[in-house]
């Protein structure tokens, strides 16, 4: 599956950001999701994902109640609805999917595919 990330920019400390992804190549509803983040000089981190279904989401701590992942497989797309962002939420931000054997939530950085990221900088 081919994924395209877009929605990244330039947003003040408490702003909010939509990212989007867009997929195409493959039946998207066939794979889980999920936003991975890499900061300048770190490695790249797990940040949402979502089920095959839509059904299940999972987050990590550091963004849970801020930002809420989504999906429409009508329309191959995934989201990342940030808000009440803060500087250290600056990083590139990637999209990944990965084929859903179950109908679980895949909470790690081992994706399958990736798309091209796009950068979210959160200013103080």
């Amino acid at each position: 599956v081919q994924l395209q990330a877009s929605g990244g920019g330039l947003v003040q400390a408490g702003g909010s950001l939509r990212l989007s992804c867009a997929a195409s190549g493959r039946t998207f509803s066939n794979y889980a999701m999920g936003w991975l983040s890499q900061a300048p000089g770190k490695e790249r981190e797990y940040v949402a994902g979502i089920s095959a279904s839509g059904i299940r989401t999972n987050y990590a701590d550091s963004v849970r109640g801020r930002f809420k992942i989504s999906r429409d497989n009508a329309k191959n797309t995934l989201y990342l609805q940030m808000d009440s962002l803060k500087p250290e939420d600056t990083a590139v931000y990637y999209c990944a999917g990965r084929y859903a054997y179950s109908s679980g939530v895949y909470v790690d950085v081992n994706y399958s595919y990736w798309g091209q990221g796009t950068l979210v900088t959160v200013s103080s």
